[in-house]
């Protein structure tokens, strides 16, 4: 059970309705994570135009599921895990592959270079070295991208970390993690 209230479509004020409406009309359901985010509309507000900023983006859907991916399984968050391996499967990345990005990496050599260089991030608050900056370039990444890179680190981070504090139920298959 959720330690943070979930808000309902019953509960929900006019402003957090229409939200739900956008929400459902892209996604087809308003996931749980959302409904947390809901008790500040604020908060809800930024966080969706954060993601719709995010995806506009140069990388591709399966390089910023893989990230999602590696940053869930390293930041423990099983909801994030759950949910991104559910949108993972959708965008075409198999179970080995998935798994591959759950460990940090990929099956594909440049955005394997990306998960690692994302956990690094995430594990350092930011503070790579140039050799890994150096790494993610020569993988073929440009600045645009590495920007995006850091967005999607800063995104996920965030979800993640709400996803634990709140506990929210999984509304997506359950998927265990891997670490204890």
């Amino acid at each position: 059970m959720s330690r943070i209230n979930l808000v309902t479509n019953e509960q929900a004020n006019e402003e957090q309705q229409a939200l739900y409406g956008a929400i459902e009309g892209q996604l087809g359901m308003v996931p749980n994570f959302l409904k947390v985010f809901a008790n500040s509309p604020a908060a809800l507000r930024a966080f969706l135009g954060l993601h719709g900023i995010a995806n506009e983006g140069s990388l591709d859907l399966r390089t910023r599921e893989r990230i999602a991916l590696g940053l869930a399984e390293q930041n423990a968050c099983e909801y994030c895990v759950s949910a991104h391996t559910a949108i993972g499967r959708k965008a075409g990345l198999s179970s080995s592959e998935i798994e591959a990005n759950r460990s940090g990496s990929s099956q594909d050599a440049k955005a394997a270079v990306a998960v690692k260089f994302a956990r690094s991030l995430a594990e350092n608050n930011g503070a790579v070295t140039t050799a890994e900056l150096l790494e993610v370039r020569n993988a073929g990444y440009n600045d645009a991208e590495i920007v995006e890179i850091i967005t999607h680190v800063g995104m996920n981070v965030l979800t993640n970390i709400l996803g634990k504090a709140s506990r929210v139920e999984i509304d997506f298959p359950k998927v265990e993690l891997q670490q204890a």
